[in-house]
């Protein structure tokens, strides 16, 4: 309990900034949050379709394959459907990686949407705690300047006090929100990586298919 009102304490002692820091770390911690749930989603999703969807590629099963991916909205579906669509139409392994390639272009700004406003969030805490601790200091100078000179010391050594507590609080939003935006950069990269390695390994079967039908006909 005498944590809690000490928390409250340090809060309110903080004086107005505490308020603005308050609202930046909920709007960060939202974004935050949909952010690792959509992702997780995503990241899921896709295993589970890429663990399907390999052995029928593997197999030269590509009707099978394109039935699954062109059924599923996961982002994994998504680009192997644009290079099954094309496959046995077009011969040319770039036209289908071209193909394969818009699709991710398409995909990867909706990842990332909305990230880089956690790395905002944390700055924007930062500054306004700083703002808030010189606010307080021009406060606490002026005090002092009509202040008794025996009570100068005493005053202003509070005064600091208090308008730091605006820094500190903004510090204590900003390097979380940091390492969360950290994370899900990590977390996004690792979908896109993910994507690049489902596209690369989808061409070479689709290579390996087109120079066994090309032998065969020779």
């Amino acid at each position: 309990m005498d944590f809690f009102y000490s928390i409250v304490n340090f809060f309110a002692s903080g004086g107005l900034f505490m308020y603005p820091i308050l609202l930046v770390f909920a709007f960060g911690v939202a974004i935050s949050v949909e952010r690792y749930i959509t992702l997780s989603i995503v990241t899921n999703k896709n295993r589970v379709v890429w663990d399907k969807v390999q052995p029928l590629l593997t197999d030269g099963q590509f009707d099978e394959a394109r039935e699954m991916t062109s059924g599923d909205e996961s982002t994994i579906s998504q680009v192997l459907n644009m290079g099954l669509s094309l496959q046995g139409a077009v011969r040319r392994r770039e036209d289908i990686e071209i193909a394969m390639e818009e699709s991710m272009m398409e995909i990867v700004p909706r990842l990332e949407k909305r990230t880089p406003y956690v790395a905002l969030a944390s700055s924007i805490a930062t500054l306004l705690g700083l703002l808030g601790t010189i606010m307080g200091l021009i406060q606490a100078f002026t005090a002092v300047a009509n202040a008794n000179p025996a009570e100068k010391a005493d005053l202003l050594s509070a005064s600091i006090s208090v308008a730091m507590n605006t820094t500190a609080f903004g510090l204590m939003v900003a390097i979380p929100l940091l390492v969360v935006h950290a994370v899900l950069t990590s977390k996004t990269g690792d979908i896109v990586d993910s994507l690049e390695m489902a596209t690369v390994k989808a061409l070479n079967v689709f290579s390996r298919r087109s120079k066994r039908m090309a032998e065969a006909a020779a």
